[in-house]
């Protein structure tokens, strides 16, 4: 081939991997979708209150698609992307990365319980927001950063939690034991401004692909009677 030829061949070889990386990430998608599956909800739940705002703190890995999750969740005024577990001086993306700093990924949902929840809410998020048996880790992400964790704000919110926790594992609702850890009293950090609505900003980045994406058409799927087209942007309330 001579040189004239090799940047055309170049650029064929480029959509091709592109092509490629597509089909793959439809794939994958379809699979991780196929996979969530909708769990019993609690036994227990809150009692109502009156109350118009009520505050989740949930972790589940990355909080891309954790937050993608619940910004489709009808009821849910905001889903924001940020740290729990540890200090303010640490609740940085580039700290946090490292593992050492008691912190995990996690998104504040503020809801109204008058239309959807705190059990519902608990229900979605072991249901396609993550998977609450693995370990420290969720997907190709390893570390205490991304463990599954409930950061309740309240002393009700806490109860419903660890009766939840010991129903799922009572009937063996997952193939291994629900590793969700309960860490009441922390203070929930928001996340750098570029983390916010990323899902929604990036649809086509291939983390988002193959690992997010499957969960909102996971939530789509399963819970219909939840799900909003319309997510609820951080950017919108800028």
């Amino acid at each position: 081939m001579t040189d004239a030829f090799r940047p055309i061949s170049t650029r064929l070889a480029a959509l091709a991997a592109v092509a490629t990386l597509a089909v793959m990430s439809l794939a994958f998608s379809s699979l991780r979708a196929q996979e969530a599956r909708r769990v019993p909800p609690p036994a227990l739940d809150e009692l109502a209150t009156g109350a118009s705002r009520e505050v989740a703190v949930l972790a589940g890995g990355c909080f891309w698609g954790v937050q993608g999750v619940f910004q489709h969740v009808d009821g849910v005024a905001s889903a924001v992307s940020g740290y729990a577990g540890g200090a303010a001086a640490t609740a940085h993306y580039d700290m946090t990365s490292e593992g050492n700093t008691g912190h995990a990924e996690s998104v504040k949902v503020t809801f109204d319980p008058n239309r959807i929840s705190y059990g519902k809410l608990l229900q979605i998020y072991v249901s396609v927001a993550h998977d609450p048996t693995e370990l420290n880790r969720q997907g190709p992400d390893e570390g205490t950063q991304y463990r599954s964790a409930i950061f309740p704000t309240s002393e009700g919110q806490a109860k419903v939690a660890e009766a939840y926790i010991a129903q799922l594992n009572a009937a063996h609702a997952f193939a291994a034991p629900v590793v969700t850890t309960i860490e009441p009293g922390k203070t929930f950090y928001p996340a750098e401004a570029y983390h916010q609505d990323f899902l929604v900003r990036n649809p086509t980045y291939p983390y988002i692909v193959f690992n997010d994406l499957p969960k909102v058409e996971a939530l789509k799927r399963l819970f219909p009677e939840v799900y909003r087209a319309t997510p609820a942007l951080v950017g919108a309330k800028s």
